[in-house]
């Protein structure tokens, strides 16, 4: 076995996602595995898939408490209470930057991107819950961008 670290299969390496919610998706999935082991996380992705109703963004988005009563009783995903809220939240952030930048992509575009992104995540950290400098970091490498430095 190599000590040589490889991405997992669910990164884009190199190439963008197709979708806000191919993003919105690879974002909750950078979320919730802060902390956690990859395995741990991949052998609970299809709860998660199943639960948040294939990352439709907009009905994650209009989640309300018995949604979260729900999830939190799930025992197929990690029931995380600030993370699960987080993501509910980031749903509607998906919304809210649709409807000024007319995607996600467009709104990572439109960002300066220069000093290797440092700005791109302020803008992830200030704008989404229960993202860090490292989970910014690594979610946009796992999408794609060309981030020099990951944690």
């Amino acid at each position: 076995m190599s000590d040589e670290w490889k991405a997992p299969t669910w990164w884009y390496m190199g190439r963008r996602p197709a979708s806000d919610v191919a993003y919105f998706e690879n974002m909750t999935r950078c979320i919730f595995q802060a902390g956690l082991s990859w395995r741990t996380i991949d052998m609970k992705w299809p709860g998660f898939r199943k639960a948040l109703k294939n990352f439709s963004i907009k009905e994650v988005a209009s989640y309300g408490p018995k949604d979260l009563d729900r999830l939190m009783n799930d025992k197929d995903i990690v029931r995380n209470q600030r993370k699960i809220l987080a993501t509910v939240h980031n749903a509607g952030e998906f919304q809210r930057i649709a409807k000024e930048h007319g995607s996600f992509q467009r709104w990572i575009d439109s960002l300066d991107k220069s000093d290797n992104y440092e700005r791109v995540v302020k803008e992830l950290i200030g704008r989404f819950k229960h993202v860090g400098e490292n989970t910014a970091q690594i979610f946009l490498y796992s999408v794609g961008e060309n981030i020099h430095h990951i944690p």
